[in-house]
């Protein structure tokens, strides 16, 4: 089976035609957070989203924590995944998956030692997938993603060997990296941002190198 690839931080409808052009099986859409790169209005997440062909993925990054504010963002952009980016203050994914039946959950564990890997294996059984990227949501400002920096593989392989669930792989990936990622991890698919743009704008000579490498 290919490596997946999703492309996130598409900002427009034109970023979301190049990256699937490109051979991207899904698109991120960032919406408000509390810091990094990327963040768009829901109602042009909503726009984004619709204009997508079927069979892409199309995630809604979230920060919302809580089980009820988190339908109410999907019910404002209409994806048909969603990516929480912190942990869960309040509710279930039991309640999520109630509301939204037909929407995919993937919860991002930020990897930073042993107790996040003891952390994903457990949520594992709960989502239909991890995201593990490299943020750190214990600053006092968060930080949730699109830090460009990679952590620590190994750490990830052990998810990656001990998950319920599929992985994606995310973190400081670029086209320099990439098949080194996919061959130390083994993930399901892999995400990359900031590694696929010149001056916050998608670059269509590192998105055709990224894929290509990954696709190796």
């Amino acid at each position: 089976m290919r490596i997946r690839i999703k492309i996130c931080c598409i900002k427009s409808i034109e970023e979301a035609k190049t990256a699937i052009q490109f051979g991207a099986d899904a698109i991120g859409l960032v919406a408000k957070m509390p810091s990094g790169p990327g963040p768009i209005p829901d109602e042009l997440i909503k726009l984004i989203s619709k204009s997508v062909p079927p069979l892409i993925g199309t995630f809604l990054l979230t920060s919302e924590t809580s089980a009820g504010e988190i339908i109410k963002h999907h019910y404002r952009t209409g994806t048909n995944t969603i990516q929480i980016v912190d942990l869960l203050s309040h509710g279930t994914y039991s309640q999520i998956k109630e509301a939204l039946p037909y929407v995919k959950i993937v919860q991002v564990i930020h990897v930073m030692d042993s107790g996040s890997v003891d952390l994903a294996i457990k949520l594992s059984e709960s989502v239909d997938a991890l995201l593990l990227d490299s943020g750190n949501p214990n600053l006092k400002i968060k930080e949730l993603g699109g830090t460009g920096r990679v952590h620590d593989w190994t750490l990830s392989r052990q998810i990656r060997d001990n998950s319920k669930c599929p992985v994606i792989l995310a973190g400081g990936l670029k086209p320099e990296n990439v098949r080194q990622a996919i061959e130390e991890v083994q993930p399901f698919a892999i995400d990359v941002c900031s590694g696929v743009r010149t001056n916050g704008l998608l670059d269509k000579e590192k998105l055709g190198s990224f894929v290509k490498n990954a696709l190796k």
